[in-house]
């Protein structure tokens, strides 16, 4: 294992070489915990929630059936059987204005600006359980439901993208920030392995991903975008604005999307997964109230 690889996508190449001191091998490395990483001199909580999430992926690859080491093609095998079709609720989030700000900013003023942004990102989200699977400059994808699952992904996930609008808002940087993200939910293929060398990494495969990037990208500043089928899964737990079908790059048929406003006040969580919205009651989802 290129145990610097790892470290590299996921943008914590500074504590390289207090791994490689401390003879961080990769027998080692599914073990770690907390307090060793605090050892390690990992002070930030962010940081030691991002290792700790990779670091459970890695358990979760190496406890998956292999086949016989004499088995033909046994590499190829290998991935195909360490791969899962799994419903997962994936999110993408994006920096708004990232451009305009590279064109008016000092470049290490512009890093602290992205690097403050995917912190704010992954404690965000890590406190809904949903996992950072990777950094794409100022878009970060983030997964609910692998490689832990719940029952309440999409929840979680709507839940963490309104928090981490108002978290975006309120972080002190040379500039004021906003962010989009998108949302949808769908089966997927997990667990192949991509690439090769310091770029392996494993993957979701499926529409889902793709999905929720172009929904981020119809997205205006502060907003979270649902697709359909995660939308279904909410029941009346959030206000929502329907936006109508809308034609995406690389989608097949238009996609009905919808605008996360945010919680609603339903006291009861039983009742507002068990209403349905739009009825003969004639309740707006967006409202909450009769038309």
């Amino acid at each position: 294992m290129d145990l610097a690889g790892w470290l590299r996508r996921l943008g914590l190449e500074q504590y390289e070489a207090a791994f490689r001191e401390n003879e961080i091998s990769e027998r080692v490395l599914p073990n770690l915990t907390a307090e060793d990483l605090k050892d390690l001199g990992v002070g930030m909580v962010g940081h030691r929630r991002m290792l700790l999430d990779a670091i459970a992926a890695l358990r979760a690859q190496a406890s998956a059936p292999t086949p016989l080491s004499d088995a033909p093609l046994a590499t190829d095998k290998a991935s195909k059987d360490t791969a899962e079709r799994r419903q997962v609720t994936v999110m993408f989030s994006d920096l708004v204005g990232s451009t305009a700000l590279s064109t008016r900013m000092d470049p290490e003023d512009l890093r602290e600006v992205i690097s403050a942004y995917q912190r704010c990102v992954a404690e965000t989200v890590q406190g809904f359980d949903g996992f950072v699977a990777k950094y794409m400059g100022d878009g970060v994808l983030i997964y609910f439901g692998y490689p832990q699952a719940h029952e309440d992904e999409a929840e979680r996930a709507v839940r963490a993208g309104l928090e981490l609008v108002r978290a975006v808002g309120d972080l002190k940087t040379h500039a004021p920030l906003q962010t989009r993200v998108g949302i949808a939910t769908g089966l997927v293929v997990v667990g192949d392995l991509i690439g090769s060398g310091a770029s392996q990494e494993q993957a979701i495969v499926g529409e889902t991903p793709n999905l929720a990037a172009r929904l981020q990208g119809i997205a205006e500043p502060n907003t979270v975008i649902l697709a359909e089928g995660t939308r279904k899964l909410l029941g009346n737990l959030f206000g929502l604005d329907d936006l109508g079908p809308k034609e995406l790059k690389g989608i097949a048929g238009p996609v009905r999307a919808w605008a996360a406003l945010r919680a609603s006040s339903v006291e009861s969580r039983f009742e507002a997964l068990h209403t349905t919205g739009l009825t003969a009651l004639g309740v707006s989802q967006r409202t909450g109230e009769p038309h």
